[in-house]
């Protein structure tokens, strides 16, 4: 099994911005015309952490770190839940603050870890056969192309489950709509950074995976050595 330099800090940052984003969905902020969740603004970067996974280590690598996160997600849900559950000493008067930040409907938390799973399986597949596709070529087309396919059915299906029949159709799709170009719009600005990182990771580990033989079975949890 190959040791790599940067396939750990990789994890860590994705772990960090989906738990980050996991408590902050709830802040609703306007961007010019739009009304949307804070998160659009930095859920995207989990999406260019799958992209940089997935083309320099490999699908079967990116695939077990979308598993990693969405177990640390669920893990973390529970959690937040049982804090807000739990009752509040004699004398302290913040319980309800910490109720209105960490508690969700079991429904919301649901849509959210679907969305993430089903998005960032989505990105990666995409990502891992259009460079074979392309052998290699044209990095940045593949990171935008990738990101409209994961980022659109995480958005379709987080705001579908969690909000439909809450909100009128018109709001839910307007939200979707708005949530989606946003989302796109920032692994378009963050493409040439994406693209030099990358460069130099491959350079730094040695690797510049082809999936040619992955299977691309999305529930096989366990990292698969790569053949030299």
């Amino acid at each position: 099994m190959k040791q790599y330099k940067f396939l750990g800090i990789i994890t860590i940052l994705y772990v960090a911005f989906q738990l980050v984003a996991d408590v902050t969905a709830g802040k609703i902020i306007a961007l010019g015309i739009f009304t949307v969740s804070a998160t659009v603004l930095y859920f995207p970067f989990t999406y260019i952490f799958s992209d940089v996974l997935t083309e320099v280590y490999g699908f079967a690598r990116a695939r077990t770190v979308v598993w990693q996160v969405l177990l640390v997600s669920v893990l973390a849900g529970i959690l937040y839940q049982l804090v807000v559950w739990l009752p509040a000493a004699p004398g302290f008067e913040d319980a309800e603050a910490y109720s209105r930040v960490l508690g969700s409907v079991p429904r919301i938390l649901f849509g959210g870890w679907i969305a993430v799973f089903v998005g960032a399986m989505l990105n990666d597949y995409v990502m891992a056969k259009m460079k074979i596709a392309t052998n290699g070529e044209h990095f940045w087309f593949r990171a935008i192309i990738s990101t409209v396919v994961g980022e659109g059915a995480n958005t379709v299906l987080f705001y579908v489950i969690a909000l439909y029949a809450i909100i009128p159709n018109s709001l839910l799709l307007s939200s979707i709509l708005s949530a989606w170009v946003i989302k796109v719009a920032v692994e378009v600005i963050m493409t040439p950074i994406t693209s030099l990182v990358v460069k130099k990771i491959k350079h730094l580990e040695g690797e510049d995976y082809f999936d040619r033989e992955t299977n691309f079975n999305p529930f096989i949890f366990k990292t698969i050595a790569l053949k030299r």
